[in-house]
């Protein structure tokens, strides 16, 4: 069986660099002389910038093939987990104040790795199914 790839969805690292730019165009438009509003943004910008760029670096967050799976951890760092260190692939469900999210979730015992809808491109159950026939298919 082939290996399976969800990514970072392209618009999200844009709207992340056009935040940092607006971040930016917001202090010369109303704080040019307070520093502490160039202090705010310059981090806030610097910050989405970064955010931003491990989505450019990395943007497959996770790929899945007989093997196991690969996953980004920490800036841009994979780490491969073997379908046998993996305890649980599930969909957590949450609503708060109105909001809904899904994440899913990658339980390998001694870490949990969560992703959202935006870091895999797709929805979370989809990605959950997707690497449960891959599991079984691939312990038989």
């Amino acid at each position: 069986m082939a290996s399976l790839q969800w990514r970072v969805k392209p618009a999200l690292p844009v709207t992340k660099l056009l935040g940092a730019v607006a971040l930016v165009v917001l202090v010369l438009a109303f704080g040019r002389d307070d520093p502490v509003q160039w202090v705010v943004a310059v981090v806030g910008a610097t910050a989405l910038g970064l955010w931003a760029l491990r989505d450019l670096i990395r943007p497959v967050r996770l790929s899945a093939d007989p093997s196991g799976v690969t996953l980004v951890v920490g800036f841009a760092a994979r780490r491969h987990l073997p379908w046998s260190r993996i305890e649980r692939i599930r969909v957590d469900r949450r609503a708060r104040r109105g909001i809904r999210s899904e994440l899913l979730e990658i339980d390998a015992g001694e870490s949990l790795h969560l992703f959202s809808v935006h870091e895999l491109g797709t929805d979370p159950e989809d990605v959950a199914r997707a690497l449960d026939e891959l599991r079984a298919s691939a312990s038989l």
